[in-house]
């Protein structure tokens, strides 16, 4: 696939739950290596966008195309293109009644076919470079909120995916954990990781995006770099919006 490509092409995409439409004739391209952050007011739709990518929420209108696939097309074997999208949730999912090695090496035993010893070398090497090697052993009831979310990433990233999709990861930990999750991202986003992320950390935002997409009212209303959104917003929604938080 050719950078000039998109590894996912959202087409009108639409998501109502009876009359309220929470996702409206959203269009967008997602490139491999990009990090593609989602910001804008709770209620705006970003979650339910981000969670039709992989049809958790199942989408009412429009297209995604993810490697020449429309996975719209109710023929596509969905679970084998959600092996492409790892996806981390503001609360961690880990099984209560495994250890952190259990955890992570579940999923590429028994979707991908890998070896025992296989996976636990994958997971290690994670576990290691987020500094919990000395964890793998131990249950997620003995580890802290942020310990826990680290895994959850590093778990996703076990699967080897094409894109990693991020669903306010930081909004249920504790201010003093946010940092420690934060610094696993911006490591996978110096290594090109293709990311996509809803977020309130502007911080994160500012210094990591590619680009930011600002949604209202199930729309996104503007899109661009950082440095556009921030120092030069056009929409006025977007205008009332950082006034409040910056």
């Amino acid at each position: 696939m050719s950078d000039k490509t998109p590894l996912i092409q959202i087409k009108h995409l639409s998501k109502a739950f009876g009359s309220l439409h929470a996702v409206k004739d959203v269009s967008t391209d997602i490139f491999k290596g990009e990090v593609v952050v989602i910001v804008g007011p709770s209620g705006s739709g970003k979650s339910t966008f981000l969670r039709c990518l992989n049809r958790l929420e199942e989408p009412t209108g429009g297209e995604i195309i993810m490697d020449g696939v429309n996975l719209m097309d109710p023929k596509v074997d969905m679970d084998k293109h959600r092996q492409k999208m790892g996806m981390v949730f503001q609360h961690f999912n880990l099984f209560p009644h495994m250890t952190i090695l259990k955890n992570m090496t579940i999923a590429p035993v028994k979707l991908q076919g890998k070896t025992k010893s296989e996976a636990e070398e994958t997971a290690m090497m994670y576990l290691q470079r987020v500094g919990l090697a000395d964890r793998a052993n131990a249950y997620p009831n003995q580890l802290s909120g942020g310990q826990k979310q680290r895994i959850a990433i590093v778990r996703a990233l076990c699967m080897a995916p094409e894109v990693m999709l991020f669903d306010e990861p930081t909004s249920a930990l504790d201010p003093e954990m946010v940092g420690e999750v934060l610094k696993v991202m911006t490591d996978l986003a110096k290594e090109k990781t293709t990311m996509v992320v809803v977020t309130h950390e502007m911080g994160f935002a500012r210094e990591v995006a590619d680009r930011i997409m600002f949604m209202a009212d199930g729309q996104v209303l503007e899109e661009g770099t950082p440095e556009e959104f921030f120092n030069n917003p056009k929409n006025p929604r977007l205008k009332e919006f950082l006034s409040k938080i910056i």
